[in-house]
């Protein structure tokens, strides 16, 4: 048994990792604002730096329990999610109070960038002043996404 888990590993590191364009061809239909190539860097290392400081809030209860609540911040879907009824009311939830949401592609570089080895669906990040800067920036990005009809 002991030697079966190395070679899960190097079976998992081995997989080579889709690129921005590969990961589209898996988007659900209701993946809009979907984020760009570059504003989905920028909120991976935002999602990155909130990890660091604990200021973020991962999965589908979580995320909806701090909405309901009235937090703030930006919420950040994965677009690849199956099925979709998992969390389709979560961005009509942050439309209700006005909060800003993007889809990135890939829950699975979600989930890494929230230091997980398990993908994740939903992360919202939370403001803070360690990375004040990197927040409002990706704030000011996704605001000016146009929400779809």
């Amino acid at each position: 048994m002991a030697r079966e888990k190395p070679e899960a590993a190097a079976d998992a590191e081995a997989t080579p990792e889709l690129s921005y364009r590969e990961q589209l061809d898996f988007l659900n239909p209701i993946a809009q604002p979907l984020a760009s190539r570059k504003l989905t860097r920028k909120l991976l290392k935002c999602i990155r730096k909130a990890t660091k400081h604990k200021q973020i809030r991962r999965g589908v209860k979580e995320v909806q329990k701090f909405i309901n609540k009235g937090e703030k911040g930006i919420t950040v879907l994965a677009g690849d999610t199956l099925p979709i009824d998992v969390y389709c009311h979560i961005p009509i939830m942050c439309e209700d109070r006005s909060l800003p949401y993007a889809y990135v592609p890939s829950k699975t570089d979600l989930g890494a960038a929230a230091g997980s080895k398990r993908p994740t669906c939903v992360i919202m990040i939370k403001p803070h002043e360690e990375y004040q800067e990197a927040y409002d920036e990706c704030l000011e990005e996704v605001s000016s996404l146009p929400l779809p009809l």
